[in-house]
């Protein structure tokens, strides 16, 4: 990749269509997460259980997909960014490795104890955030490579993790902890007072952080807006297309083929059942691929005020993940208190259009912190933590 040594530092300033995407995919994961806080007694399997799961409840789960990928794939891209308007590779890679940490510390302190409200911990989940730290960490590293390079080590990373699906380490080996870190979701024991679980194994979010980098020039200041859009088009399209023809012949990508069933909302829904943890190159090609088309189409139609909303949610992306944790399990245990454990083990609604309501609800109720916090980043530049959230 061209040194950025010589490319002179340009006003700081974010740019809405990523945003704005960034704002659509964190409500599509407080949806997501008010499931997961009120509808747990409905859980479901990755990939899901077709027979087992209802269409609402298949199609809630499925849009909170484009979430994780979405996410790291512009967090890759506006790292790019950073280095465009500081005018220096170092200044990004450190950012990037300091970032890095602190989501990796977060994840295992403030965001683990908003989950299950145990102090201390006895299980740790390294999730989501966890995924972003790890792969801010290797980005620091990985951005003085060239682009071309970079771009390779992407794509390889995200079209051959499949390959190493058949490879386990047990327990007892000295591969295990790593190979749970990188490929293998599994747990990892430290005695018998904390477990620690690699939800989000790391290496395919590495390839796809790196392909965010890549894809930064498309934003930049030498970059006609006709031809940005034309390439997030063509390599949406290209993405989907591929998915189609990989999951139509079932011969790579999935390890779970899809299967005709007895109507054609079944067979859609196995078609698109993928695989999430680790994320399959199926699950990475429909997501991607969706989410280089809805930049596309924003930066196509920009204007409308609900791109405003979002662009307020997408500026302060860490705040108001916090936030949103702590707010749903301070309702969780409100509603416990109130009405006890009426499904079993949790408090739950009885249909799904409750969490739809809630989601909705909740964004509204806590839009009005999160536009303080945005403000507050963009009038005092000089309190440094800020930028990290």
């Amino acid at each position: 990749m061209p040194s950025l040594s010589s490319v002179p530092a340009r006003p700081s300033g974010r740019i809405p269509t990523i945003d704005i995407l960034r704002g659509l995919v964190i409500v599509l994961m407080l949806l997501d997460h008010v499931r997961e806080t009120f509808f747990l007694h409905h859980q479901v399997s990755d990939p899901m259980d077709i027979a087992q799961t209802p269409p609402d409840l298949f199609y809630s789960r499925l849009l909170a997909h484009l979430c994780a990928p979405v996410f790291i794939f512009l967090t890759g891209l506006s790292a790019w960014l950073y280095a465009d308007r500081q005018g220096s590779m170092r200044a990004a890679s450190g950012f990037l490795f300091k970032r890095g940490l602190l989501l990796v510390a977060l994840e295992v302190t403030i965001i683990n104890f908003a989950w299950t409200f145990i102090f201390p911990p006895t299980v740790i989940y390294l999730q989501v955030i966890w995924a972003i730290g790890c792969s801010m960490l290797a980005l620091a590293a990985l951005v003085w490579l060239p682009r071309p390079l970079l771009t390779t080590l992407g794509l390889l990373l995200v079209f051959g993790h499949n390959l190493l699906d058949g490879f386990h380490f047990g327990p007892d080996t000295f591969m295990h902890i790593p190979w749970a870190i990188l490929h293998d979701r599994g747990w990892l024991e430290f005695g018998d007072a904390l477990r620690l679980r690699t939800s989000y194994p790391i290496l395919p979010w590495i390839g796809v952080i790196a392909l965010g980098f890549a894809a930064g020039p498309w934003f930049g200041r030498a970059m006609l807006p006709a031809t940005r859009q034309s390439r997030l088009l063509y390599c949406g399209l290209c993405a989907l297309l591929l998915f189609v023809l990989l999951r139509l012949s079932n011969a790579y990508g999935q390890a779970q083929p899809w299967q005709a069933g007895n109507t054609l909302a079944q067979d859609l829904m196995s078609f698109v059942n993928i695989t999430k943890y680790p994320p399959s190159l199926l699950f990475l090609l429909l997501t991607l691929g969706l989410g280089l088309l809805l930049l596309h189409a924003l930066e196509r139609h920009p204007g409308h005020r609900w791109q405003a909303v979002l662009q307020t949610f997408g500026s302060a992306p860490m705040f108001f993940y916090i936030l949103h944790l702590y707010a749903l399990k301070l309702l969780y245990l409100a509603a416990v208190g109130l009405w006890g454990l009426n499904q079993g083990e949790y408090y739950g609604f009885e249909h799904l259009w409750a969490v739809w309501v809630v989601t909705l609800g909740l964004a509204a109720a806590l839009y009005p912190a999160v536009r303080w916090f945005g403000q507050l980043k963009r009038r005092r530049p000089d309190i440094a933590w800020l930028k990290y959230f």
